[in-house]
């Protein structure tokens, strides 16, 4: 199935993301969640047929562009191209040997940046917050797209930073693989068991808490 006809199968349920069915882990979670959030993870199996059309392509940072931010400085930055484009491969160079060795059927990739410093040369307060929140607008558009994104930290900021001239007052935070979701079997073994995994979260019990610190809240 195409980027195009899973978007068409979006919209005959609406609220409803569209991957295909095997792509399918939803979160077990204590009470129900929107389908957007519950059915979000991060594979690594990537359909290499599965091209994003530009408008696709477009709301993925059009998603980014409205998500909230200190003061509305708006401190999120991308880099980003899609498959065949030379962007996309100066990007891919910069992944880690890990990473680089199941993303080349990625739809696009992107390297978020936040802006960490302002125009008075003073700390950017929140500015990788900001970018954070941004990212994850990304992400759920690209779920409701019915395609699939994996955020990674094994990236060289370094390298990035030379590669695409990327200011001082900026730094390279989180690179981002978006696709269509392919076939586990044609990753290594050891990702094979990652990807078979089931999802797993800390229970509310260790995260919120009320009164005093430590005192569960749920």
């Amino acid at each position: 199935m195409t980027a195009d006809e899973r978007a068409h199968a979006r919209s005959a349920e609406p609220g409803s993301p569209a991957g295909p069915a095997e792509s399918a882990k939803p979160a077990d979670s204590s009470v129900p969640l929107h389908p957007l959030i519950a059915e979000r993870w991060s594979p690594r199996a990537l359909d290499p047929a599965v091209e994003l059309t530009d408008e696709q392509f477009t709301a993925l940072f059009e998603a980014a562009r409205w998500a909230p931010s200190w003061g509305n400085t708006q401190p999120a930055r991308y880099i980003a191209g899609r498959r065949g484009e030379g962007t996309f491969d100066r990007i891919h160079a910069t992944l880690s040997r890990g990473n680089r060795g199941w993303t080349e059927p990625a739809a696009a990739l992107a390297i978020g940046v936040a802006r960490v410093v302002g125009d008075e040369g003073e700390p950017m307060p929140y500015g990788e917050y900001g970018l954070g929140l941004a990212s994850q607008n990304l992400v759920l558009q690209a779920v409701a797209e019915g395609l699939v994104a994996h955020q990674m930290a094994g990236f060289d900021r370094d390298a990035a930073r030379a590669e695409f001239a990327i200011p001082g007052e900026f730094e390279p935070m989180v690179a981002i693989a978006v696709g269509g979701y392919g076939s586990p079997a044609e990753l290594p073994e050891r990702l094979q068991a990652k990807e078979a995994a089931p999802r797993a979260r800390k229970p509310l019990s260790e995260l919120v808490f009320t009164d005093t610190w430590g005192e569960a809240l749920f």
